[in-house]
Formats: C-alpha cells, structure tokens, sequence
C-alpha cells in the first residue's frame, strides 16, 4: 500500500497533512483529509474504501472534485509510483476468495 501526503483544499480550508494512495488489496485508489472532530478520527472524505472503486488516479481526483475538493501538491514521483503499484497483477484477497467481497 502506498500512502503519499499531499494538500487537499476545500474553499478557503486546506488539510496539507491529506492522504492520497493506492491499496492493493482493494485494487482501488484511496483519498483521506480534513480528519473530523469525533472521538474517532474519521477523515472528513474518504474515498476509495471499496473494491475496485477507483481503478484510476484521474478517478479519485475527479470524484474529489465533484465533492468541492482539490488536490494539491502531488509530486510527479509519487504519481508515478502510484500509477506504477496500480498497474500491477493483483491476485484475489483471501476474503475475496471465500466470497466475503464480491
């Protein structure tokens, strides 16, 4: 699992300690920022949590953005490596396999 801090900005709000990344055993793209006020720590979005939800990095930031949010300072390098995890062959989970995830 690859996990990449970025700036995620929201009107005039910014979270500089946001999480973009890419989880293989969802297959899937993952966005977390603005972390809530709640005794639990829950990001204020959080994408990317089902299987296959966001196959593409163009997908999550799209989706981001339909939400009201943008995503800032994402370095090149780490995009790379990003698109690079996601282009990989990931073989079933375990919980997919005994139909836990469908």
């Amino acid at each position: 699992m690859s996990r990449y801090t970025i700036t995620l900005a929201k009107g005039e709000r910014t979270d500089d300690e946001a999480v973009l990344g890419f989880d293989p055993p969802l297959r899937s793209f993952f966005l977390q920022g603005f972390e809530a006020d709640d005794d639990f720590g829950t990001p204020e979005i959080w994408l990317g949590t089902l299987l296959e939800e966001f196959p593409t990095l163009e997908g999550i930031i799209e989706a981001a953005r339909a939400q009201g949010y943008e995503v800032r300072d994402l370095d090149h390098a780490d995009m790379i490596a990003m698109l690079a995890e996601a282009g990989q062959k990931y073989e079933p989970s375990i919980a997919e396999k005994l139909g836990f995830i469908l």
